[in-house]
């Protein structure tokens, strides 16, 4: 990753956007793990990984384990002893070092932190060097509490295809929640979450998303990677199957007022063109009851 005291794509975002000031952004972060993030890495069972696969497709995938699977070794390396399982199209993914975003994110305490760094496997262990670790504030995050794990079946085949089923279509329209990886050249890779009530991602075709940008931090660390590089990686988590949905393709940041006018707290649009679609049912056992919604989400628009 290259330090500067910039980052191109989110620099360009915020002039866009009238928000921020020089130097705003990742290159505010260091890689140091702070004070309380140790442990907080320590008692999770869910990670979400963001990065590239061989072919160079972005993708959002999960990860969990016991408490203790992502363990820090020192201020600047995590070690996950729990790999994406197999199917997922990360499974076979950090031979050689790689870019890679973490998201650890607590649902029912509405907590979150993101780690940007390079990754690689040694043996059923991934080995993470960070180089940019944040706290996040708990907009957008619904308020989940974990129950009873679902059976220890293992997860089931990999479904692969380039559109969109009708239960999957399904699956969008009713998710709250969904995860995006990014990645720009020479700036690394990120992993992170978007929020909403049901239905705040349109399903505009069987190969096409749109969904409403809210407002954040104004970090800008997801959409100043797009603006570099559209290929990024979509995930749907079924809460309480454990089955995931990753959808790997293109994004493109809509500014246009018209748009946005018609979608409750929208400051711009996303639309996500499709390319590859991989489901896996039951990839983990952990449990999710909803709890409630975040207060910060704004009303989701009508829409198909």
């Amino acid at each position: 990753m290259i330090k500067t005291p910039y980052h191109e794509g989110e620099q360009a975002v915020q002039k866009q956007a009238g928000e921020g000031r020089p130097g705003w952004g990742s290159p505010m972060f260091e890689g140091d793990l702070l004070p309380g993030f140790g442990p907080y890495l320590l008692r999770q069972r869910m990670l979400f990984l963001g990065a590239a696969d061989s072919s160079g497709a972005l993708w959002s995938s999960l990860v969990t384990g016991d408490p203790g699977f992502a363990a820090p070794l020192d201020d600047q390396t995590v070690v996950l002893s729990s790999l994406p399982v197999p199917g997922d199209p990360l499974a076979d993914a950090f031979g050689t070092t790689t870019d890679i975003g973490l998201l650890a994110l607590e649902p029912h305490t509405t907590s979150r932190v993101r780690i940007n760094g390079v990754a690689r496997r040694e043996n059923d262990t991934l080995r993470i060097r960070t180089e940019q670790v944040l706290g996040n504030c708990p907009k957008y995050l619904q308020v989940r509490v974990p129950v009873a794990d679902g059976p220890a079946a293992g997860p089931g085949p990999a479904r692969t295809g380039v559109d969109l089923t009708p239960e999957q279509e399904r699956w969008i329209r009713g998710a709250d929640t969904f995860f995006i990886a990014s990645r720009a050249e020479g700036y690394g890779a990120d992993s992170s979450h978007r929020g909403g009530d049901p239905g705040f991602v349109s399903v505009a075709g069987p190969r096409k998303l749109v969904w409403p940008d809210y407002f954040g931090n104004s970090f800008y660390m997801t959409l100043g990677n797009l603006q570099l590089n559209p290929n990024c990686g979509l995930l749907f988590l079924d809460w309480e199957t454990g089955s995931t949905l990753q959808l790997s393709g293109k994004a493109r940041i809509d500014w246009d007022e018209d748009h946005r006018a018609a979608v409750p707290g929208a400051l711009r649009m996303c639309e996500f063109d499709i390319e590859q679609v991989v489901q896996i049912d039951g990839a983990t056992r952990l449990r999710w009851s909803f709890a409630g919604p975040s207060p910060y989400n704004p009303p989701a628009a009508e829409g198909p």
